[in-house]
């Protein structure tokens, strides 16, 4: 089930399922420590006809954001039950608090009693071992804790000044046949049992009077905190400064954030600049405080691997925080650049991917060949990129003063290593590819290495290390030549995918499969994006990669068994990913010569925009048949490539117009000078 509506401020993350089940809590850390593991915590009303949690059949339900905030709007109804509900959920900017405003409508004439009911299964440092859940009278409040890690669930209602719970319950669950205390609720009656420890969840009720065809609020907090003692200051402050002023000013925080960026969107069609600045507030919700960028938060994908997405690989850290600086958002990318400067090994290569406390994540990347032979558990590209996003950021951000010391301390040991790590071919050795299945020497990873040693010597030249600056840059354009003279088939007038190496034949085997990733060739500079090389490559890749059914997009590669929905290979050679689709897109911008050339573009970002959640989320994969969200949901790199590529589309668009308005211009003038001319030797 696709994750939806995550809201976050950088310390505590919140997701949901489709049906606003709160499914996953993250703290202290986005991505880890999940303290539900997609368990679900459940939210319900009572009323004198019956109850329905919020997933019950019955119930309309439309799960939306307020416009340009992290602050959730969604509507429910339900016409037997006789109400409607408006919940507005958001994670405070500056405290780590949850915050939930409900708003109930008696559909009714009479007036009528709700009950709410808040429900927490919680599963603290990942696991029910040894929880504590309990009610502390002093707080009026539910706590869970487990050694430094404390939770407090509570209710007031509105106009009240102290919260005011109507009814509590703590139980087992999982346990002896035992359900839960949720299931306590659908009577409208909680048993009130104080404490319980074990494999534990709690409920609370707040009771809600409403006057017939008129409407009352309540409110549901969640305090997060390392120690009873920071629970309870928290407690206080959420109190004294009010839930409902918090979410106010939630609100106006993440409106001011999204609006610093000054890209003009104003020639864009409505629905796709909505879902621009959505993906920005996306994004920031997969952003730690302490600089991890987190690739995705959905637990469900567990069921598959037993393992998540909650990494920060530093390919996707480094393309995303690229398209961050690309929209001002320096400071918030600063915290990235520190975080791979104290991830960088001795050797000078990223590992896989990271937790996002810093220390080294699962990996599946052996760290030894088949013949017995050490190598690099690595994707050489992860730590390629991250040099060219760390020249963007400071180049961007104006702040190449700034620089020396990520010169020092990352550019020179990365960039050293990439020039370390080439064959006699003059291009690099092998590595594992992007997607993180094949070892080999791969068209992206040489295009990111190009792009990486660049970037090095810009950073050389501007910090006067002369002899680096020209030794990275030739050994750049080295590994170019090399790409041209072995990675080129001119029987086919394509790039190749990878080369392989073939020990028993000590050679390398081309592998002339078509893989969408191959667009790095030209989105890293190694050539024009109308090379005829370039050009034979792409078009060639659309025809093979294209999704032949309704729901269209481009797949990975030929055959790709990842999520496979179909064996038509033909037909739907792999799910169609949003990154790779729009890929093609960027290339579209990028060949344009005229405006209505770009404008083919915009067929990619409104294909994108449709399949997007109605919140504007976006998967990793796309179902090819159905259209639905496949895979992870939403993935962080989906939201950064959209944003990237509407920026290019911004810039192309407004290129191609000046250009026309100069050429309006000069016509006209070169007229004027014939006709004047024509009048003046007439005169003579």
């Amino acid at each position: 089930m696709p994750r939806d509506l995550p809201i976050g401020n950088g310390n505590v993350l919140i997701n949901y399922d489709s049906r606003y089940n709160l499914r996953e809590i993250y703290y202290p850390y986005v991505g880890m420590e999940n303290h539900t593991l997609g368990n679900c915590c459940r939210f319900g009303i009572w009323t004198p006809e019956g109850f329905a949690w919020i997933d019950d059949p019955g119930m309309q339900t439309n799960a939306l954001y307020e416009e340009d905030t992290l602050v959730t709007e969604v509507h429910a109804r339900h016409e037997r039950l006789g109400f409607e509900l408006l919940v507005q959920d958001t994670v405070d900017y500056e405290q780590d608090c949850f915050l939930r405003r409900v708003t109930v409508r008696n559909l009714f004439a009479h007036p009528r009693t709700f009950k709410l009911y808040m429900h927490l299964d919680l599963e603290i440092y990942g696991s029910a071992i040894g929880d504590t859940a309990y009610f502390d009278p002093d707080l009026s409040s539910l706590v869970f804790y487990k050694r430094n890690r404390y939770f407090s669930l509570t209710c007031q209602s509105a106009g009240q000044q102290a919260p005011n719970p109507s009814g509590y319950a703590t139980g087992k669950k999982r346990v002896a046949g035992m359900n839960g205390t949720w299931q306590d609720a659908e009577d409208g009656q909680l048993g009130g049992n104080p404490i319980t420890q074990g494999s534990v969840d709690g409920t609370l009720e707040l009771t809600v009077p409403v006057q017939g065809q008129a409407q009352q609020e309540g409110w549901f907090w969640i305090g997060f905190a390392a120690n009873e003692a920071r629970l309870r200051e928290l407690e206080q402050a959420i109190r004294t400064t009010t839930p409902a002023q918090m979410l106010k000013r939630t609100s106006g925080y993440w409106r001011h954030w999204v609006h610093q960026d000054k890209h003009d969107l104003s020639g864009l069609d409505p629905v796709l600049a909505s879902l621009y600045k959505r993906s920005l507030l996306i994004i920031r919700t997969h952003f730690d405080n302490r600089g991890a960028i987190v690739a995705a938060n959905d637990s469900d994908i567990l069921k598959f691997s037993k393992d998540t997405y909650s990494y920060m690989w530093p390919r996707d850290g480094a393309l995303i925080a690229h398209a961050l600086d690309r929209c001002g958002y320096g400071d918030l990318t600063d915290a990235f650049v520190d975080f791979c400067e104290k991830s960088l090994t001795p050797h000078g290569y990223m590992m896989h991917k990271y937790n996002p406390d810093g220390s080294a994540g699962s990996s599946w990347h052996p760290w030894i060949n088949e013949k017995g032979e050490k190598q690099f558990p690595i994707q050489e590209d992860e730590t390629a990129l991250v040099i060219f996003a760390m020249w963007h950021h400071f180049q961007i951000a104006g702040t190449l003063d700034h620089s020396k010391e990520t010169y020092e301390n990352f550019v020179i040991p990365a960039a050293d290593f990439l020039i370390r790590y080439r064959g006699a071919t003059g291009l690099p050795l092998p590595s594992y590819d992007l997607w993180e299945e094949r070892y080999g020497v791969h068209a992206f990873t040489v295009a990111t290495v190009y792009a990486g040693l660049l970037a090095a010597s810009n950073f050389a030249k501007f910090h006067q290390d002369s002899v680096r600056a020209i030794y990275y840059r030739d050994t750049a354009e080295a590994v170019k030549r090399a790409v041209e003279e072995q990675m080129y088939d001119k029987n086919l007038r394509r790039f190749l995918r990878a080369l392989y190496w073939n020990p028993s034949t000590s050679t390398y085997e081309a592998d002339l499969k078509l893989d969408a990733s191959m667009y790095g060739l030209f989105d890293f500079d190694m050539f024009k994006a109308d090379d005829p090389r370039i050009i034979q490559t792409m078009q060639d890749m659309y025809l093979a990669l294209s999704v032949k059914t309704e729901v269209g997009g481009l797949a990975r590669y030929e055959n790709d068994y990842y999520h496979q929905i179909s064996q038509d290979i033909n037909r739907i050679p792999g799910n169609p990913w949003i990154i790779c689709t729009l890929w093609y897109a960027e290339w579209l911008l990028a060949v344009a010569k005229n405006e209505e050339d770009v404008e083919q573009a915009v067929e990619w970002l409104k294909w994108t925009s449709r399949h997007a959640l109605p919140s504007g989320v976006m998967a990793e994969q796309v179902h090819p048949i159905t259209g639905e969200p496949l895979s992870v949901s939403p993935l962080a790199w989906s939201h950064a490539t959209y944003v990237k590529v509407v920026q290019e589309y911004i810039a192309r668009k407004k290129q191609m117009r000046d250009e026309r308005i100069n050429e309006e211009i000069d016509v006209p003038d070169a007229q004027v000078l014939a006709g004047s001319a024509q009048s003046y030797s007439q005169t003579r």
